[in-house]
């Protein structure tokens, strides 16, 4: 009986515990130098915990810059919540590692991008599905790669 070695599954668990030791570093020390994040993620996973007149501006997916001003970061096994300002407006956001598109830390020129499968079917929903059924199958973890960061170079 052979079975095979699931690499893809493999990088993105790795991946993932980066970003978390990296996460629960500064939320218990606090950014170091010029280090700042800007992290992407799919606004409608089902464990995402954003304002409701977020998830309106940001249907599908968001990217936060965790740098100058952030408060209550806390980090566990599944996930991160913090505290961000949006206009003079504090807001808590929880953030399942799951969820995570892009983390980019350009102060040093990194950067990982987790690979959608699942949004082949998606393409034409407006979000407006709860997501409400127990039938739903659960999502496949994605793959990471680095991702290129000329998109994030200021000019």
């Amino acid at each position: 009986m052979a079975r095979g070695i699931d690499y893809g599954n493999l990088m993105h668990q790795a991946m993932r515990g980066l970003i978390q030791q990296v996460l629960a570093d500064v939320a218990a020390h606090g950014l170091p130098g010029a280090h700042h994040f800007f992290i992407t993620f799919d606004t409608r996973h089902p464990d995402v915990q954003i304002a409701d007149w977020l998830r309106t501006r940001y249907p599908a997916e968001m990217t936060i810059v965790i740098q100058h001003w952030f408060e209550n970061l806390m980090v566990d096994d599944e996930g991160f919540t913090v505290t961000l300002n949006f206009g003079n407006q504090p807001e808590p956001l929880r953030i399942p590692f799951d969820a995570l598109r892009t983390f980019v830390d350009p102060s040093v020129e990194f950067g990982l991008r987790f690979e959608q499968h699942e949004e082949d079917d998606d393409d034409g929903d407006d979000g407006d599905d709860d997501g409400g059924g127990d039938d739903d199958p659960p999502t496949p973890p994605r793959e990471a790669e680095v991702v290129r960061l000329d998109r994030f170079r200021k000019t």
